[in-house]
């Protein structure tokens, strides 16, 4: 353990601030590779129809905050710490907080990405961008990655609550749905699948609903299969099997974002209006302070294992 306050870099992958950064945003996504004017004038579009933005960002600050007042009011651990946001693909950057905790004199840090599942194409690719910018911005920094925590406890509570706020009957179907992902990830035994259908299993014992379904959402035209089924196929099938309603949880989010206010608000609810279905989609968690109460205890447990020589820091 080190003299200085301790760090914690709480990422997300980024949303661009307005319209006009859509293509930069798009880009950096892409790899550096510029989309084309049809794909951005595509993407653009859901944005207007969510309200120009989306509010991911301030959202992140929001949860960043909250989760540092919860670790320092009562000190959690020994020393004072300092929450910073690191987006993966817009501002603040990575490498930007990672600067701002060299600066402040942080000497150790816990990363910990807003995503719940561990995957080596999602949380890999977040730990592998640390890694690198470490040692362009910070390279006396020892970090501890927390790569997945989808059944942390106040997580699952917090979204078991939003579920039961729902107040529908047990019997109404409990689909949970989070980002799909390329196909590809099945041959090297991926957690990411396996992940999700424990949270939902788990979802479901605590929420008391029997009928539950796991959904993937949001997958990107890139000319390869994506994780199945998707949540409309899922819609469409209850709806075949008798349902009348549905509740949909999308796990794998933690907070308002495009994700959720276009690819379930309008296009999945869209889609359920054409069945005849009646969709019910949970809050997200955004800045809830049992969500928060669960990230604290995520932050501990990962500073504490990497004190006692259990939890390895990033190379």
């Amino acid at each position: 353990m080190t003299q200085g306050p301790l760090g914690v870099l709480l990422m997300a992958y980024g949303t661009p601030d307005d319209l006009s950064d859509v293509e930069a945003y798009f880009t950096d996504i892409r790899g550096g590779r510029p989309p084309s004017a049809e794909a951005v004038a595509e993407l653009k579009e859901r944005y207007i129809q969510i309200g120009g933005r989306s509010p991911l960002k301030e959202i992140t600050l929001r949860q960043a905050k909250a989760l540092e007042v919860e670790l320092n009011h009562p000190p959690a651990l020994p020393q004072e710490v300092r929450v910073y946001v690191g987006m993966k693909h817009w501002h603040p950057t990575i490498e930007e907080a990672l600067s701002a905790m060299a600066s402040d004199g942080v000497a150790e840090a816990v990363a910990l990405i807003l995503a719940p599942q561990a995957s080596r194409l999602s949380s890999a690719t977040y730990m592998q961008k640390v890694a690198d910018y470490r040692a362009k911005a910070a390279p006396h920094l020892t970090i501890y990655p927390v790569e997945s925590w989808h059944l942390e406890p106040g997580f699952i509570q917090a979204l078991s609550r939003r579920i039961q706020e729902l107040q529908r009957p047990s019997s109404t179907p409990l689909v949970v749905t989070a980002h799909s992902l390329p196909e590809r990830l099945r041959t090297w035994d991926d957690p990411y699948p396996k992940q999700l259908e424990e949270m939902a299993r788990v979802l479901a014992r605590r929420s008391g609903h029997g009928h539950v379904r796991v959904a993937y959402q949001s997958a990107s035209a890139t000319g390869e299969p994506w994780l199945g089924p998707d949540i409309l196929e899922v819609l469409t099938e209850l709806k075949e099997e008798g349902a009348q309603e549905v509740i949909v949880c999308p796990a794998g989010f933690v907070a308002d974002h495009l994700e959720i206010l276009y690819d379930l608000d309008i296009e999945a609810r869209e889609k359920a209006r054409e069945l005849g279905l009646s969709l019910y989609r949970t809050e997200s968690l955004n800045d809830d302070p049992l969500f928060i109460e669960g990230l604290a205890h995520v932050v501990q447990e990962a500073f504490n294992e990497g004190w006692a020589g259990a939890r390895a820091p990033l190379p």
